[in-house]
């Protein structure tokens, strides 16, 4: 079952509870009204500008990262390479090749080492770091992935670890890279440079921070594989639970921003020509076309169509063998090497580093066959680029051990850079023997798949397309000799077959295909490709899940699906909701408000009053209980109080049969409550508003009803709200009404932003224990909210697509029954819960 996920996995890994969600909805509460009314035209559309200009400055910068990355790398592989070589072909003649494997391994594990250090920095920075951005999109805060010190680690890091020879891309961490830049350059300030302030009073909130997270990783995608519309539609299908037409056009223009300034930059370094834009992407891989002397041959035809759904067979299959052992290996490393110190982490990449330069020479060395080299006069392109291209391909055909006009096919893919040999693999007119492809394949297989997942940042898209690439270059080796198949042009079943291989390991559709048609610059292509990764896709999902959902799984984040499955719907909001709530009161003593903060760990706590019919007396004698109800009875929306209203606003009175309903309405008074019932309300146990008094546990003797008594639901108050106000002694006292309370503007609420206090930190000797908070105009009164009889894809549904943290449950009279967060829609959840349901039937 070496393709099987088996469901009866002891070591299950279910998602965990510390994991928190972003507010991506919008608290609509006072302060931010305050704004709104201050709001006119002018301003809003200074702020949409302020908007466009940042979008523009972080495609900018993220091409500048990836120049950054691509120009080390460059100069560090062509450092390497040049030194062994000339080593190899002096030693050749001499017989001290070991001399040279020695000089390999120097290189090598000096940079993996230093890869592996800065990964122990800034642990957030191992991997490609799509899972994280995925999450982050998703709406889960995943700690540390979007912070300047991971930026710094992960662009440094993959630079050493691509430049150390590790079968790894720079690509994926590219991706990180950009929505790094995203999140912090909105920001104007970093923990990690917390001198350097400025005050930048925008974007101070989780629904802005993720929008520039989505332009981010797209302009990470685009300016890795030169595809700006391919990185808008990656960072819709992977991820961005809420999204909208504005943020489209803004994504695309930060795509296209990145991917410009990193062509301009490329082709000025590498051509001389600044301004003439030669180098769209970090991986290019260049111009598929067939020689003019050749009049049978075309890209493909009708009949390759079943070729290449074939291939996406078996590139499913491969990609789905590939997820299966690389879900085993880091299961492996999460059990024996992750509790260990982390030196062991380190050797762990070293030994990888050790083995693949070894199994790189030694394979170049004796497993390669020598080739005829192709003729130049073959190919008569006059264009330019064309000719650039096939010089390049040329110049990086290797010799070692053969004689003249031949080359060295293992050693022409192993000893050039990756990118190198995925152009030879596709444009490269001589022929590399079946042999040397299927060992290639094979070691690139299982070297790469050991890989990913140490401590090192490490990119994936790279290996596998040239895994793939070598897998379709062999494909079409096969049909060519074996079949008599001359019409096929090698290079397109090169690319498929590429494409086969990284749509089995990701599973990505839509963004996948753009991304390489636009890397292609043939728009040809595109029914092949498309053809060729959804065939993939469905194959591989027959055994396990794409690469990214399953490190996303290992690390246990409750992240949301596109939609349930069609048989949760035998669920409701009452099955799945937490109704063991913690509440506060619209009016509440500071000393009730930092025990309940202390003591729970929940990030949000509904606003609520209680349904009790004999609170009038209560009004007499206990202010703090009469704020609140008096807060209950001006809050609450009648009918007859509502026509009231609009009655009073309207010049002519109201019908006299509405005069009416309103008089009776004024004159009905609730009769006076008996002596004994009073004397009956004055025990502990039938006080209203428990939670006032935090001394005061809940008893024993309490019937259910009494612990979980009606509650009139306010609004939401979120808990860092909450802090906020505490620490700015927001308070009136006993003897004060609430409007004597310090009032906050949006902007000193959202000054700590994102790293609000902690309730622990805070001084309580500053604090009188006996004052009275109002949070009634920090909360949100109009949350989302879902009736106990909705079905559970109605919630999903708005859940994830609004975005949102919390969802309270309200039933037909406005009480709150319960809350649903992540958490209770988590796949695993669910399957609980549905089981739950079965058993009761």
């Amino acid at each position: 079952t070496i393709l099987g996920e088996t469901h009866e996995e002891e070591d299950e890994i279910l998602p965990r509870k510390d994991y928190e969600s972003l507010d991506y909805d919008r608290c609509i509460n006072d302060p931010y009204l305050e704004v709104l009314e201050s709001m006119d035209n002018k301003k809003a559309q200074r702020y949409e500008a302020v908007k466009w200009v940042m979008v523009f400055a972080i495609g900018v910068c993220t091409g500048l990262v990836g120049l950054f990355v691509d120009f080390f790398v460059r100069l560090f592989t062509q450092l390497k390479f040049q030194v062994v070589q000339s080593s190899v072909e002096e030693c050749t003649e001499k017989g001290c090749l070991a001399l040279s494997l020695l000089e390999l391994l120097g290189f090598n594990l000096t940079f993996v080492f230093l890869s592996s250090l800065l990964v122990l920095i800034q642990p957030v920075a191992a991997g490609s770091g799509i899972p994280e951005i995925k999450c982050y999109l998703n709406g889960v805060k995943v700690p540390g992935v979007v912070r300047l010190r991971t930026v710094v680690c992960k662009a440094m890091g993959v630079l050493f670890s691509v430049a150390g020879g590790l079968f790894v891309g720079k690509e994926g961490p590219m991706i990180h890279s950009g929505a790094v830049v995203g999140a912090g350059l909105p920001q104007f300030q970093s923990i990690s440079l917390r001198k350097i302030q400025f005050n930048f009073p925008y974007f101070r909130s989780d629904r802005d921070k993720r929008d520039f997270v989505s332009a981010g990783a797209a302009a990470g995608v685009a300016a890795a594989f030169g595809a700006p519309i391919g990185g808008t539609l990656f960072s819709l299908e992977e991820g961005s639970s809420f999204w909208n037409q504005g943020l489209t056009w803004k994504v695309l223009f930060c795509s296209m921003a990145a991917t410009f300034t990193l062509n301009f930059f490329r082709s000025g370094i590498q051509f001389g020509s600044w301004g003439s834009f030669q180098l769209p992407g970090l991986l290019n891989f260049g111009e598929f076309k067939c020689s003019e002397t050749d009049k049978k041959c075309h890209l493909w035809t009708a009949v390759d169509l079943g070729f290449f759904i074939l291939m996406g067979i078996i590139g499913g299959l491969l990609g789905a063998t590939f997820n299966c052992l690389n879900k085993r290996l880091a299961k492996y490393r999460m059990r024996n090497v992750h509790p260990k110190p982390k030196l062991v982490r380190v050797l762990e990449s070293l030994l990888v580093s050790l083995t693949t330069t070894v199994v790189v020479f030694v394979a170049s060395m004796v497993l390669g066959e020598c080739r005829q080299m192709p003729s130049t006069s073959h190919s008569g392109n006059d264009t330019l680029s064309l000719q650039g291209m096939s010089e390049d391909v040329n110049s990086s055909i290797k010799t070692f051990f053969c004689p003249n006009e031949t080359y060295n096919d293992m050693a022409t893919l192993f000893f050039n850079p990756q990118e190198s040999a995925i152009l030879q693999l596709f444009h490269q007119d001589g022929t590399f023997s079946p042999i040397t492809l299927s060992l290639f394949f094979l070691l690139y297989f299982l070297l790469s798949c050991w890989t990913y997942g140490i401590s090192v940042p490490s990119g994936l898209f790279v290996p596998s397309l040239l895994c793939g690439a070598a897998f379709g270059r062999l494909v079409a080796n096969l049909l060519k000799s074996y079949i008599g198949l001359d019409h096929i042009y090698s290079g397109t079943f090169a690319l498929i077959g590429a494409a086969a291989f990284l749509g089995g390991v990701v599973r990505m559709t839509i963004s996948l295909t753009v991304i390489l048609i636009e890397s292609t610059n043939e728009i040809t292509y595109g029914l092949p490709i498309m053809i060729t990764l959804m065939v993939a896709k469905w194959t591989g999902d027959f055994f396990n899940k794409g690469i990214y959902d399953i490190h996303v799984n290992l690390r246990g984040v409750p992240l949301l699906e596109w939609e349930t499955e069609v048989e949760m719907d035998k669920l409701r909001a009452s099955d799945i909701m937490e109704p063991n709530l913690t509440y506060v009161y619209p009016h509440t003593r500071i000393q009730s408000l930092v025990s309940i903060l202390r003591t729970t760990v929940h990030h949000a706590f509904p606003v609520v009053t209680e349904n009790r019919g004999n609170e009038r007396e209560f009004m007499k004698g206990n202010q703090l209980i009469s704020n609140n109800i008096k807060f209950k009875k001006s809050s609450i929306l009648t009918r007859a109080g509502e026509q009231r209203k609009r009655s009073q606003s309207m010049k002519s009175y109201p019908s006299s049969e509405l005069r009416n309903m309103c008089d009776e309405h004024i004159a009905t008074e609730e009769p006076p409550e008996k002596e004994d019932l009073l004397q009956q309300m004055l025990e502990r146990r039938y006080t209203p508003y428990p939670n006032l008094y935090p001394d005061q546990s809940p008893s024993e003797e309490w019937t259910m009803e009494e612990r979980f008594r009606p509650l009139t639901f306010h609004g939401l108050i979120l808990r860092s709200q909450l802090v906020t106000l505490l620490v700015r002694g927001v308070c009136y006292s006993e003897s004060q009404s609430s409007a004597s309370q310090p009032r906050l503007s949006h902007a000193e609420m959202s000054e700590d932003y994102p790293r609000y206090p902690d309730i622990h930190d805070l001084d309580l000797t500053l604090l009188n224990p006996r004052m009275i908070v109002d949070v009634t105009p920090y909360m949100n009164p109009s949350p989302f909210a879902v009736s106990p009889n909705t079905h559970v894809s109605q919630v999903f549904n708005l859940f994830r697509t609004m975005g949102l943290r919390h969802l309270p449950v309200v039933n037909a009279v406005g009480e709150i029954v319960g809350i649903i967060t992540r958490h209770n829609l988590t796949h695993e959840f669910l399957q609980a819960r549905l089981r739950q349901h079965y058993q009761t039937i």
